[in-house]
Protein backbone atom coordinates (compact mmCIF):
# COMPACT_ATOMS: atom_id res chain seq x y z
CA UNK A 1 0.00 0.00 0.00
CA UNK A 2 1.26 3.51 -0.84
CA UNK A 3 2.01 6.12 1.88
CA UNK A 4 1.39 9.60 1.26
CA UNK A 5 1.93 12.52 4.41
CA UNK A 6 -0.47 15.52 3.62
CA UNK A 7 0.82 18.66 5.00
CA UNK A 8 -1.90 22.03 5.29
CA UNK A 9 -2.76 24.10 7.97
CA UNK A 10 -6.30 23.62 7.17
CA UNK A 11 -8.23 21.00 8.77
CA UNK A 12 -11.22 20.71 6.78
CA UNK A 13 -8.44 19.87 3.55
CA UNK A 14 -7.07 17.99 5.34
CA UNK A 15 -9.48 15.21 6.21
CA UNK A 16 -11.02 16.12 3.02
CA UNK A 17 -8.01 14.31 1.74
CA UNK A 18 -7.81 11.88 4.14
CA UNK A 19 -11.20 10.55 3.16
CA UNK A 20 -10.56 10.67 -0.60
CA UNK A 21 -7.16 8.94 -0.79
CA UNK A 22 -7.68 6.42 2.06
CA UNK A 23 -11.21 5.14 -0.21
CA UNK A 24 -8.45 5.02 -3.54
CA UNK A 25 -6.35 2.45 -0.58
CA UNK A 26 -3.73 5.22 0.06
CA UNK A 27 -2.15 4.53 3.61
CA UNK A 28 -2.31 8.36 4.91
CA UNK A 29 -0.40 10.28 7.78
CA UNK A 30 -1.69 14.67 8.04
CA UNK A 31 -0.33 17.51 9.82
CA UNK A 32 -0.87 20.68 10.36
CA UNK A 33 2.19 22.61 9.96
CA UNK A 34 5.70 22.00 8.18
CA UNK A 35 8.01 21.91 11.02
CA UNK A 36 5.85 18.68 11.72
CA UNK A 37 5.87 17.48 8.15
CA UNK A 38 9.81 17.56 8.21
CA UNK A 39 9.71 15.62 11.49
CA UNK A 40 6.85 12.71 10.16
CA UNK A 41 9.45 12.76 6.87
CA UNK A 42 12.63 11.67 8.92
CA UNK A 43 10.54 8.95 10.70
CA UNK A 44 9.12 7.70 8.00
CA UNK A 45 9.23 6.72 4.15
CA UNK A 46 6.56 8.26 2.01
CA UNK A 47 5.35 7.27 -1.63
CA UNK A 48 4.14 11.02 -2.28
CA UNK A 49 3.90 14.33 -0.28
CA UNK A 50 1.48 16.77 -0.67
CA UNK A 51 2.42 20.25 0.83
CA UNK A 52 0.29 23.50 1.15
CA UNK A 53 2.34 26.24 0.37
CA UNK A 54 0.72 29.25 2.88
CA UNK A 55 1.03 28.23 6.48
CA UNK A 56 2.14 29.52 9.55
CA UNK A 57 5.68 28.52 11.46
CA UNK A 58 7.10 26.92 8.09
CA UNK A 59 5.55 27.65 4.52
CA UNK A 60 5.45 24.89 2.23
CA UNK A 61 8.45 26.01 -0.31
CA UNK A 62 10.65 26.20 2.49
CA UNK A 63 9.26 22.59 3.93
CA UNK A 64 10.39 21.44 -0.03
CA UNK A 65 13.98 23.07 0.26
CA UNK A 66 14.40 21.13 3.27
CA UNK A 67 12.90 17.77 2.50
CA UNK A 68 15.75 17.04 0.01
CA UNK A 69 17.90 16.79 3.22
CA UNK A 70 15.78 14.05 4.29
CA UNK A 71 14.09 12.11 1.56
CA UNK A 72 13.76 11.65 -2.13
CA UNK A 73 9.97 11.00 -2.24
CA UNK A 74 8.29 13.40 -4.79
CA UNK A 75 6.33 16.50 -3.44
CA UNK A 76 3.04 18.11 -4.89
CA UNK A 77 2.35 21.47 -4.09
CA UNK A 78 -1.50 22.96 -3.26
CA UNK A 79 -2.48 26.38 -2.60
CA UNK A 80 -5.54 28.49 -3.32
CA UNK A 81 -3.06 31.51 -3.25
CA UNK A 82 -1.31 30.18 -5.66
CA UNK A 83 -0.13 32.48 -9.01
CA UNK A 84 2.07 31.40 -12.40
CA UNK A 85 5.35 32.68 -10.64
CA UNK A 86 4.71 30.64 -7.78
CA UNK A 87 3.97 27.41 -9.60
CA UNK A 88 7.04 28.11 -11.62
CA UNK A 89 9.17 28.74 -8.45
CA UNK A 90 7.38 25.37 -6.98
CA UNK A 91 8.96 23.71 -9.85
CA UNK A 92 12.07 25.55 -9.89
CA UNK A 93 13.32 24.30 -6.68
CA UNK A 94 12.38 20.67 -7.34
CA UNK A 95 8.48 20.07 -6.69
CA UNK A 96 6.97 17.31 -8.71
CA UNK A 97 3.94 18.91 -9.61
CA UNK A 98 1.66 22.05 -8.61
CA UNK A 99 -2.12 22.18 -8.33
CA UNK A 100 -4.04 24.44 -7.52
CA UNK A 101 -6.98 25.14 -4.94
CA UNK A 102 -10.16 24.13 -5.23
CA UNK A 103 -8.27 21.14 -5.97
CA UNK A 104 -9.71 18.82 -9.28
CA UNK A 105 -10.09 15.72 -8.17
CA UNK A 106 -9.20 13.66 -10.98
CA UNK A 107 -6.13 15.78 -11.64
CA UNK A 108 -4.96 15.04 -7.65
CA UNK A 109 -5.50 11.29 -8.36
CA UNK A 110 -3.59 11.20 -11.83
CA UNK A 111 -0.64 13.09 -10.35
CA UNK A 112 -0.08 11.22 -7.32
CA UNK A 113 -0.04 7.88 -9.53
CA UNK A 114 2.31 9.36 -11.92
CA UNK A 115 4.67 10.73 -8.85
CA UNK A 116 4.29 7.26 -7.29
CA UNK A 117 5.38 5.23 -10.40
CA UNK A 118 8.32 7.32 -10.98
CA UNK A 119 9.23 6.86 -7.13
CA UNK A 120 9.36 3.17 -8.25
CA UNK A 121 11.18 3.75 -11.10
CA UNK A 122 13.70 5.25 -9.19
CA UNK A 123 13.89 3.34 -6.12
CA UNK A 124 13.80 0.09 -8.71
CA UNK A 125 16.97 1.91 -10.16
CA UNK A 126 18.66 2.47 -6.82
CA UNK A 127 18.41 -1.22 -6.06
CA UNK A 128 19.45 -2.66 -9.70
CA UNK A 129 22.65 -0.73 -9.52
CA UNK A 130 23.04 -1.78 -5.62
CA UNK A 131 22.56 -5.61 -6.87
CA UNK A 132 24.70 -5.66 -10.22
CA UNK A 133 27.25 -3.21 -7.96
CA UNK A 134 27.92 -0.15 -10.84
CA UNK A 135 28.04 2.31 -7.98
CA UNK A 136 31.74 1.65 -6.28
CA UNK A 137 31.78 4.65 -4.76
CA UNK A 138 35.15 5.39 -3.39
CA UNK A 139 34.48 6.64 0.44
CA UNK A 140 37.22 9.22 2.21
CA UNK A 141 38.90 12.59 2.19
CA UNK A 142 41.99 11.74 3.93
CA UNK A 143 45.62 11.90 2.61
CA UNK A 144 46.07 8.09 2.06
CA UNK A 145 43.00 8.05 0.11
CA UNK A 146 43.49 11.24 -2.05
CA UNK A 147 46.95 9.73 -2.63
CA UNK A 148 44.96 6.65 -3.77
CA UNK A 149 42.77 8.60 -5.83
CA UNK A 150 45.27 10.74 -7.89
CA UNK A 151 47.49 7.20 -8.87
CA UNK A 152 44.40 5.48 -9.87
CA UNK A 153 43.16 8.65 -12.01
CA UNK A 154 47.26 8.11 -13.34
CA UNK A 155 47.85 4.68 -13.84
CA UNK A 156 43.83 3.36 -15.13
CA UNK A 157 44.80 4.71 -18.85
CA UNK A 158 47.62 2.21 -19.10
CA UNK A 159 47.92 -1.13 -19.77
CA UNK A 160 50.31 -1.48 -16.63
CA UNK A 161 49.95 -4.28 -14.67
CA UNK A 162 49.03 -3.31 -10.89
CA UNK A 163 49.43 -4.90 -7.28
CA UNK A 164 47.16 -3.66 -4.78
CA UNK A 165 48.46 -4.53 -1.43
CA UNK A 166 46.48 -4.18 1.98
CA UNK A 167 44.87 -5.76 4.77
CA UNK A 168 41.94 -7.64 4.62
CA UNK A 169 38.57 -5.94 4.44
CA UNK A 170 40.42 -2.32 3.25
CA UNK A 171 38.76 -2.02 -0.22
CA UNK A 172 41.41 -4.00 -2.44
CA UNK A 173 38.25 -4.96 -4.93
CA UNK A 174 37.50 -1.17 -4.98
CA UNK A 175 40.98 0.11 -5.88
CA UNK A 176 40.81 -2.72 -8.90
CA UNK A 177 37.15 -1.74 -9.84
CA UNK A 178 37.85 1.83 -10.43
CA UNK A 179 41.53 1.38 -12.09
CA UNK A 180 38.87 -0.77 -14.61
CA UNK A 181 36.07 2.04 -15.15
CA UNK A 182 38.53 4.58 -15.38
CA UNK A 183 40.69 2.46 -18.09
CA UNK A 184 40.51 2.48 -21.77
CA UNK A 185 39.10 -1.26 -21.24
CA UNK A 186 36.01 0.05 -18.88
CA UNK A 187 33.23 -1.45 -21.82
CA UNK A 188 34.83 -4.77 -21.85
CA UNK A 189 34.34 -7.56 -18.84
CA UNK A 190 35.64 -7.45 -15.40
CA UNK A 191 36.64 -11.09 -14.29
CA UNK A 192 37.27 -11.11 -10.68
CA UNK A 193 39.30 -14.52 -9.59
CA UNK A 194 39.28 -15.27 -5.42
CA UNK A 195 42.66 -17.36 -5.77
CA UNK A 196 42.02 -18.12 -1.80
CA UNK A 197 38.34 -19.90 -2.44
CA UNK A 198 40.01 -22.32 -5.59
CA UNK A 199 41.17 -25.31 -4.46
CA UNK A 200 44.87 -26.10 -5.93
CA UNK A 201 43.87 -29.20 -8.19
CA UNK A 202 40.82 -26.61 -10.21
CA UNK A 203 42.83 -23.52 -10.15
CA UNK A 204 44.74 -23.78 -13.53
CA UNK A 205 41.02 -24.92 -14.90
CA UNK A 206 39.51 -21.96 -13.90
CA UNK A 207 41.59 -19.44 -15.43
CA UNK A 208 42.97 -21.28 -18.42
CA UNK A 209 40.08 -23.55 -19.02
CA UNK A 210 39.81 -26.91 -19.90
CA UNK A 211 39.22 -29.63 -22.82
CA UNK A 212 36.01 -32.09 -22.75
CA UNK A 213 37.62 -35.15 -21.39
CA UNK A 214 40.96 -33.50 -20.01
CA UNK A 215 40.22 -35.13 -16.52
CA UNK A 216 37.11 -37.00 -15.34
CA UNK A 217 34.79 -34.19 -14.41
CA UNK A 218 35.37 -32.27 -17.89
CA UNK A 219 32.39 -33.37 -19.69
CA UNK A 220 32.60 -30.55 -21.79
CA UNK A 221 34.88 -27.34 -22.98
CA UNK A 222 35.35 -24.55 -20.25
CA UNK A 223 37.24 -21.43 -21.22
CA UNK A 224 38.70 -19.82 -18.60
CA UNK A 225 39.18 -16.65 -16.77
CA UNK A 226 41.95 -15.28 -18.74
CA UNK A 227 39.50 -16.04 -22.16
CA UNK A 228 36.60 -14.87 -20.55
CA UNK A 229 38.36 -11.28 -19.59
CA UNK A 230 39.55 -10.79 -23.11
CA UNK A 231 39.68 -7.10 -24.38
CA UNK A 232 38.87 -6.25 -20.22
CA UNK A 233 40.42 -6.50 -17.17
CA UNK A 234 40.99 -9.77 -15.08
CA UNK A 235 41.46 -9.12 -11.27
CA UNK A 236 43.42 -12.23 -9.49
CA UNK A 237 42.10 -11.65 -5.92
CA UNK A 238 44.11 -12.70 -2.77
CA UNK A 239 46.96 -14.09 -5.24
CA UNK A 240 49.49 -14.65 -2.39
CA UNK A 241 47.77 -18.04 -2.26
CA UNK A 242 47.85 -19.54 -5.68
CA UNK A 243 49.98 -22.60 -5.99
CA UNK A 244 53.48 -22.50 -7.31
CA UNK A 245 52.29 -24.77 -10.09
CA UNK A 246 49.58 -22.03 -11.67
CA UNK A 247 52.35 -19.10 -10.93
CA UNK A 248 54.19 -20.62 -13.03
CA UNK A 249 51.53 -20.83 -15.81
CA UNK A 250 50.30 -17.49 -15.11
CA UNK A 251 54.18 -15.96 -15.56
CA UNK A 252 53.92 -17.64 -18.98
CA UNK A 253 50.76 -15.91 -20.15
CA UNK A 254 51.99 -12.39 -19.17
CA UNK A 255 54.93 -13.24 -20.47
CA UNK A 256 53.60 -14.35 -24.12
CA UNK A 257 49.88 -12.95 -23.83
CA UNK A 258 49.12 -16.47 -25.01
CA UNK A 259 47.58 -19.29 -22.65
CA UNK A 260 47.02 -23.83 -23.10
CA UNK A 261 43.75 -24.98 -22.01
CA UNK A 262 44.15 -27.54 -19.83
CA UNK A 263 44.43 -30.72 -22.17
CA UNK A 264 44.65 -28.55 -25.09
CA UNK A 265 47.28 -28.00 -27.50
CA UNK A 266 46.26 -25.24 -29.53
CA UNK A 267 48.09 -21.48 -28.42
CA UNK A 268 45.04 -19.22 -27.54
CA UNK A 269 45.99 -15.42 -28.11
CA UNK A 270 44.73 -13.43 -24.80
CA UNK A 271 44.19 -9.44 -24.42
CA UNK A 272 43.91 -9.12 -21.31
CA UNK A 273 44.96 -6.58 -18.19
CA UNK A 274 45.80 -8.17 -14.94
CA UNK A 275 45.20 -6.62 -11.50
CA UNK A 276 46.29 -8.54 -8.96
CA UNK A 277 46.02 -7.99 -4.92
CA UNK A 278 46.96 -9.55 -2.12
CA UNK A 279 47.08 -9.40 1.81
CA UNK A 280 50.27 -11.24 2.42
CA UNK A 281 53.63 -9.45 2.66
CA UNK A 282 54.64 -11.06 -0.87
CA UNK A 283 58.88 -10.39 -0.33
CA UNK A 284 58.42 -12.95 2.59
CA UNK A 285 56.38 -15.31 0.48
CA UNK A 286 59.59 -15.33 -2.01
CA UNK A 287 62.17 -15.65 0.54
CA UNK A 288 60.07 -18.65 2.01
CA UNK A 289 59.62 -20.11 -1.81
CA UNK A 290 56.11 -19.66 -1.68
CA UNK A 291 55.87 -17.22 -4.25
CA UNK A 292 57.68 -16.59 -7.93
CA UNK A 293 60.17 -13.27 -7.26
CA UNK A 294 59.83 -13.23 -11.27
CA UNK A 295 56.32 -13.43 -11.37
CA UNK A 296 56.16 -10.52 -8.15
CA UNK A 297 57.89 -8.70 -10.71
CA UNK A 298 55.46 -8.97 -13.75
CA UNK A 299 52.10 -7.70 -11.25
CA UNK A 300 54.26 -5.22 -9.42
CA UNK A 301 54.74 -2.65 -12.39
CA UNK A 302 52.51 -0.56 -9.86
CA UNK A 303 51.81 -0.63 -6.59
CA UNK A 304 49.10 0.99 -4.46
CA UNK A 305 48.89 0.01 -0.86
CA UNK A 306 45.65 0.61 0.82
CA UNK A 307 46.07 1.69 4.29
CA UNK A 308 44.27 0.19 7.08
CA UNK A 309 40.93 2.14 8.55
CA UNK A 310 42.80 2.56 11.81
CA UNK A 311 45.32 4.86 9.92
CA UNK A 312 42.48 6.64 8.21
CA UNK A 313 40.43 7.37 10.93
CA UNK A 314 39.15 10.61 10.27
CA UNK A 315 37.53 8.95 7.00
CA UNK A 316 35.06 7.03 9.33
CA UNK A 317 32.51 9.49 9.73
CA UNK A 318 32.12 9.74 6.03
CA UNK A 319 31.87 5.94 5.81
CA UNK A 320 29.31 5.59 8.36
CA UNK A 321 27.23 8.14 6.87
CA UNK A 322 27.41 6.54 3.81
CA UNK A 323 26.70 3.33 5.01
CA UNK A 324 23.57 4.66 7.19
CA UNK A 325 22.66 6.39 3.64
CA UNK A 326 22.77 2.71 1.67
CA UNK A 327 21.01 0.46 4.71
CA UNK A 328 17.97 3.05 5.01
CA UNK A 329 17.49 2.64 1.46
CA UNK A 330 18.04 -1.14 1.08
CA UNK A 331 15.39 -0.97 4.63
CA UNK A 332 12.55 1.55 3.25
CA UNK A 333 13.09 3.76 6.26
CA UNK A 334 14.36 7.00 6.99
CA UNK A 335 17.99 7.72 7.25
CA UNK A 336 19.29 6.90 11.18
CA UNK A 337 21.60 9.58 12.76
CA UNK A 338 24.14 9.40 14.91
CA UNK A 339 25.81 11.41 17.65
CA UNK A 340 29.50 13.42 17.31
CA UNK A 341 30.43 11.84 20.57
CA UNK A 342 29.14 8.20 18.85
CA UNK A 343 31.56 9.39 16.15
CA UNK A 344 34.51 10.36 17.60
CA UNK A 345 34.02 6.57 19.82
CA UNK A 346 33.94 4.54 16.78
CA UNK A 347 37.35 6.57 15.44
CA UNK A 348 38.80 5.59 18.26
CA UNK A 349 38.66 1.93 17.79
CA UNK A 350 40.87 -0.40 16.38
CA UNK A 351 38.83 -2.06 13.25
CA UNK A 352 41.07 -5.11 12.75
CA UNK A 353 38.88 -5.77 10.44
CA UNK A 354 39.17 -2.51 8.88
CA UNK A 355 35.93 -0.95 6.36
CA UNK A 356 34.15 -4.75 6.32
CA UNK A 357 33.61 -4.64 9.60
CA UNK A 358 32.87 -1.25 10.25
CA UNK A 359 30.11 -1.42 7.58
CA UNK A 360 28.93 -5.05 9.81
CA UNK A 361 28.43 -2.88 12.64
CA UNK A 362 26.79 0.13 11.10
CA UNK A 363 24.27 -2.18 10.17
CA UNK A 364 23.87 -3.82 13.60
CA UNK A 365 23.47 -0.19 14.92
CA UNK A 366 20.58 0.40 12.58
CA UNK A 367 19.04 -2.97 12.97
CA UNK A 368 18.96 -2.75 16.82
CA UNK A 369 18.82 1.23 18.28
CA UNK A 370 16.07 3.55 18.49
CA UNK A 371 16.65 7.29 17.60
CA UNK A 372 19.29 9.01 17.60
CA UNK A 373 22.81 6.63 17.68
CA UNK A 374 24.68 7.70 20.87
CA UNK A 375 27.75 6.30 23.18
CA UNK A 376 25.55 3.94 25.10
CA UNK A 377 25.03 2.28 22.08
CA UNK A 378 28.13 2.23 20.54
CA UNK A 379 29.52 -0.09 23.67
CA UNK A 380 26.04 -1.70 24.25
CA UNK A 381 26.68 -3.66 20.83
CA UNK A 382 29.96 -3.00 19.98
CA UNK A 383 32.39 -2.23 22.62
CA UNK A 384 35.08 -0.23 23.43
Amino acid sequence: MSRILVIDDEKSIRNTLREILEYEKYEVDDVSDGVEGLRMMKEKKYDVILCDIKMPKMDGIEVLEHSFEITDSPMIMISGHGTIETAVEAIKKGAYDYIAKPLDLNRLLVTLRNARDRKSLVDETKLLKRRIGVNYEMIGQSAAMNEIRAMISKVAPTDARVLITGENGTGKELVARHLHALSNRSNGPFIEVNCAAIPAELIESQLFGHEKGSFTSAVKQHRGDFEQASGGTLFLDEIGDMSLSAQSKVLRALQENKINRVGGEKEIAIDVRVIAATNKNIREEIQNRNFREDLYHRLSVIVIDVPPLRQRADDIPLLVDHFLTDYAGNMGRSKMEIAPEALELLKEMPWSGNIRELRNVVERLVILCDGIIGTEDIRKFVGE
